[in-house]
């Protein structure tokens, strides 16, 4: 993650159980698995369109020229299986304060429940306070409660921030100093 929001080949993170690095072409099938999985109160634009956008190929572009969504997060394999699980890392959507970055993560359905979500936060948190980073954000829907409390587990607090959708839900704004 070069000026800590791009995947950059040299950045490998681990724990115990896993190992964050970036994606690998072949992993596109993992990535069209999270957006058929998501919740249908998340944005059309964030799932399968009518017409099957994103395909696995589509995603195998993103993945080799690191553009879309793909660009900042880091692939979260577990060590034991070797296999991918999702993604956690940190994205510069513009969203937060100039040069505060957002903690991302999302990981597949079978896996949930697993304590996967907040070891590859912890990780991602400390190579941010290792790069210099002082304080990080993260947005939330306020039904997904599952990533609320592994926001919360790793210290981020909701502040009054919050952008309100009818149709969608109440996206929350948390944050984090490190």
């Amino acid at each position: 993650m070069t000026d800590g929001a791009s995947a950059d080949s040299a950045v490998v993170l681990e724990t115990d159980r896993l190992l964050l690095r970036p994606w690998r072409v072949a992993e596109a099938v993992v990535q069209r698995e999270l957006w058929t999985e998501r919740d249908p109160r998340v944005p059309p634009h964030r799932r399968i369109d009518a017409d099957g956008h994103p395909t696995v190929a589509e995603l195998e572009d993103s993945i080799r020229t690191n553009e879309l969504w793909s660009s900042g997060l880091l692939a979260v394999e577990r060590k034991a299986s070797h296999d991918v699980i999702g993604y956690c890392g940190l994205v510069d959507t513009g969203r937060g304060a100039a040069g505060e970055l957002e903690l991302a993560f999302e990981l597949l359905r079978r896996v949930w429940g697993q304590g996967y979500a907040t070891e590859a936060s912890l990780v991602v948190l400390d190579w941010a306070r290792s790069s210099g980073h002082e304080r990080l954000w993260a947005t939330v829907w306020d039904w997904n409660t599952a990533s609320r409390r592994v926001l919360a587990k790793v210290g981020f607090t909701e502040t009054e921030r919050k952008e309100v959708d009818p149709e969608r839900g109440t996206t929350l704004f948390t944050t984090r100093r490190l």
